[in-house]
């Protein structure tokens, strides 16, 4: 059985341009559908899944995953009519009452979430394939649901699906056995938290449903205890593990509830003018961030504690936009309320492409058997020969063949160790936002001034972001706060934790303001060649750590080929790239500076 599995909703921005002209590009963003994605699965497992914008080349890109299908396509060997089932990861049809009340809500629904508009999505980029009869609708939460109980390797589990909403719903509590899943209790997405998060986003200057992530940065530089009853006055706890948000009745009428201007002008007349995007962080906007982190954290907790005992589960699993919080994660490892925890490596919206295709796979199939995922390397990759042909096209870069991959990483490893800031591109791609080894920047944590150097000089971004700290299953132990026979719950870079005192300030460029660190553990078994980098280096320094961060610069999503790769390089001016086992070093002078530019012109038109 093949079933291929989507996400994204294809009209979602160009219907609200049309209905509310002139709003802001950050406004545009208060919207369903981002993140589109597609996957593979079959009787064999799952094959193929990649996001959509690593092949549009825009950023969280909610439109139709052509690409992506295509993709999956090709990794399977498999040509569009040999698909047994199309599932996408939201099914409104059940709450088609629910936008019936208004005629913006039913035209909205017409337009956007109908199952209709989804097959003609379809037929318009793969005609005559017979869709109708293989399109199959799948709640977006049990979507969440699926991609994570499912390849969590847990017989049965408490599975927290928190997002900004599914359909109607932004919380979902559900009780995993075997291969079934029942839903015990769902929050309302009038009384979001994600939202909640994303609107405060919105007041701090930046981006609903992008920037989070840097809200979460931006909190350890504050007091949280300045803020925090403020914040906790705006979500009522309740006996039976939910929570209500009342201030969202701050949203009157349909305008502001497509930019949340009613509860954004509540929150300015409790805290203050809201911040104005590319002004200053001040202390003031740093201690909200801090206060609205532990006010998020203090919610999930409730919620987790209350159907812990409730349900008996000793396992949990996370995903839903929410599980992207890695400080909440950590926390959560840390309060021991569950024996494992797994949180989904694409827990955002891009994987209910997956989730979906499970999904359908659990109804339809006969064999459908959860295994337990490794590394969530489903995206492209490229034979020594691709990228052999990349660099011959190329006159901006010279590149050796090195015929040992162990010289390569002592020769990778030495520069490193000297303070050279190193691209690695290696195998397939990763599934999810986070780079866990395969499209990286890497660099010495033990340099002072190395996170301001790639914050400033290589990824262009705000100066208070952290870097992640790639380690050694072997020892990540022994230089974080990691409980021995727990290194895989920190395999793909979701839990913070915290550095060990002792080694703080041996390890300057990966330790966070509060000693904290986002921890991605790397097992020889699941990623051999950066696991044998990191023992090369761990030989010279002493130290088997790397900084590690996404191989892209600010506003580009990760890079895919190896082409992408190049023009990141030039442009970052990166000391080195390792491609495969080749090796990349730029021209230098007037004529390093020509290849940077040409590079970033390559970068912002989607070339390569």
């Amino acid at each position: 059985m093949n079933i291929i599995g989507f996400s994204g909703l294809h009209q979602s921005v160009s219907f609200k341009k049309r209905v509310f002209p002139g709003l802001s590009a950050r406004e545009y963003r208060i919207a369903q559908g981002f993140d589109s994605a597609a996957a593979l699965v079959t009787d064999s497992g799952i094959i193929a899944a990649a996001a959509e914008e690593r092949f549009t080349r825009e950023k969280a890109t909610g439109l139709f995953p052509e690409r992506a299908i295509r993709y999956c396509l090709k990794e399977g060997c498999l040509d569009p009519g040999e698909i047994d089932y199309v599932a996408h990861g939201f099914a409104y049809e059940s709450y088609k009452e629910y936008f019936a009340g208004s005629e913006f809500g039913q035209q909205q629904f017409d337009e956007v979430y109908s199952p209709e508009v989804q097959r003609n999505n379809l037929e318009q980029f793969f005609r005559g394939m017979g869709w109708a009869n293989k399109f199959v609708a799948v709640d977006h939460h049990m979507a969440h649901a699926a991609s994570v109980f499912y390849p969590s390797g847990f017989q049965e589990s408490l599975v927290l699906i928190s997002d900004g909403m599914g359909e109607v719903h932004s919380m979902t509590v559900i009780v995993g056995q075997g291969t079934d899943m029942k839903v015990i209790r769902r929050i309302p997405a009038l009384h979001s938290l994600g939202i909640l998060y994303g609107v405060f986003t919105l007041y701090l200057g930046m981006y609903l449903g992008v920037d989070e992530y840097k809200v979460m940065g931006l909190a350890p530089y504050g007091n949280q205890k300045l803020y925090y009853n403020a914040i906790a006055d705006l979500i009522h706890l309740k006996e039976d593990g939910t929570y209500t948000i009342p201030m969202f009745a701050s949203n009157r009428t349909q305008l502001e509830k497509e930019t949340h201007q009613g509860i954004l002008h509540e929150i300015e007349d409790r805290l203050g003018p809201s911040r104005e995007p590319g002004t200053e962080f001040t202390q003031r906007h740093k201690d909200i961030a801090a206060a609205l982190q532990a006010v998020f954290q203090t919610t999930q907790l409730h919620v987790l504690r209350y159907f812990r005992r409730e349900t008996g589960m000793e396992n949990l699993c996370l995903a839903g936009g929410a599980a992207l919080n890695c400080s909440s994660n950590g926390l959560i490892k840390r309060s021991n309320l569950f024996r494992k925890l797994f949180v989904q490596p694409a827990s955002g919206d891009d994987g209910t492409a997956l989730g979906a295709a499970l999904f359908v796979h659990r109804q339809n199939s006969k064999v459908f058997t959860p295994r337990r995922m490794k590394a969530p390397l489903w995206g492209p990759g490229f034979s020594r020969e691709e990228v052999h042909q990349t660099l011959v096209s190329r006159q901006d870069c010279k590149s050796s063949l090195i015929s040992s991959f162990s010289n390569l990483c002592g020769d990778v490893a030495s520069r490193l160790s000297r303070g050279e800031i190193v691209g690695w591109f290696q195998g397939r791609m990763e599934y999810g936002p986070r780079a866990l080894g395969n499209r990286s920047i890497l660099a010495d944590p033990r340099a002072a001034d190395m996170r301001d150097r790639i914050n400033t000089l290589v990824k262009k971004r705000e100066g208070f972001r952290p870097f992640a700290p790639v380690v050694t299953k072997e020892s990540a132990a022994k230089y974080f706060e990691i409980r021995e026979g727990e290194e895989d719950a920190y395999a793909h870079m979701l839990l913070v934790t915290q550095v060990r005192k002792e080694f703080r300030g041996i390890l300057p460029a990966i330790t966070h303001v509060d000693g904290s660190a986002r921890v991605q553990t790397v097992s020889r078994e699941n990623y051999p060649r950066l696991w044998e980098l990191l023992c090369a280096f761990e030989a010279i320094t002493g130290i088997p750590i790397l900084l590690n961060t996404s191989l892209n610069v600010k506003g580009q999503p990760m890079v895919c080929t190896p082409a992408e790769a190049l023009d990141t390089f030039l442009f970052a001016k990166l000391h080195l790239l390792v491609l495969d086992d080749f090796l990349i070093s730029s021209r230098q002078g007037s004529e390093g500076e020509l290849d940077s530019r040409e590079a970033e012109k390559r970068i912002l038109i989607g070339v390569g």
